[in-house]
């Protein structure tokens, strides 16, 4: 292993556990998503090349889906305040994601959250109304350690390709 190639694990690691940390305080409920983060580092002859991999759903828990908001039919029975005729709350307005604009409460399956409603006592048919409706939180559980991490990535490699060269000259010399 090259020390450029050390130098881009330990950045990956270092942003996977950050991360994994990140969701465990967001409450995480499965733990799915925190055990689908993956680090690929391959070295080719002329390049080395790092992808940091996770669950199809990451990104959208990572920046968040902006609802597609509309007007409560019914209060919940959950406030005590009366919510009829109220707009729905959206969250991650500034979210490049977003639930349809449609009209009719159609963009998601009540069976994405069967498992979590039933752990919570909730109907899952109204979890995903809400959701659709109100939209997914950002959580930047990804994206707050990546950028923490990223300002020392290219001096670390600078020094990592140093180390290289010098191994290399010192193999070639002898």
């Amino acid at each position: 292993m090259t020390e450029v190639e050390r130098v881009l694990r330990d950045f990956g690691r270092r942003v996977n556990k950050k991360a994994r940390e990140n969701l465990k305080k967001k409450g995480n409920d499965t733990g799915k998503l925190s055990k689908s983060l993956f680090l690929s580092v391959k070295e080719n002859p002329n390049s080395i090349s790092m992808d940091m991999l996770w669950a199809n759903y990451g990104k959208f828990i990572d920046e968040g889906v902006r609802g597609a908001g509309g007007v409560r039919k019914t209060t919940s029975k959950f406030s005590s305040r009366n919510n009829k005729g109220k707009l729905w709350k959206i969250k991650a307005k500034g979210s490049q994601y977003e639930f349809g604009k449609s009209g009719k409460y159609s963009g998601i399956s009540y069976k994405k959250f069967e498992g979590w409603a039933k752990r919570k006592g909730l109907n899952p048919h109204a979890v995903a109304k809400a959701v659709w409706h109100q939209g997914i939180e950002t959580t930047n559980f990804f994206t707050t350690p990546f950028e923490e991490e990223y300002p020392s990535l290219p001096d670390d490699i600078l020094d990592a390709y140093g180390l290289d060269l010098e191994n290399t000259l010192k193999f070639i010399l002898k």
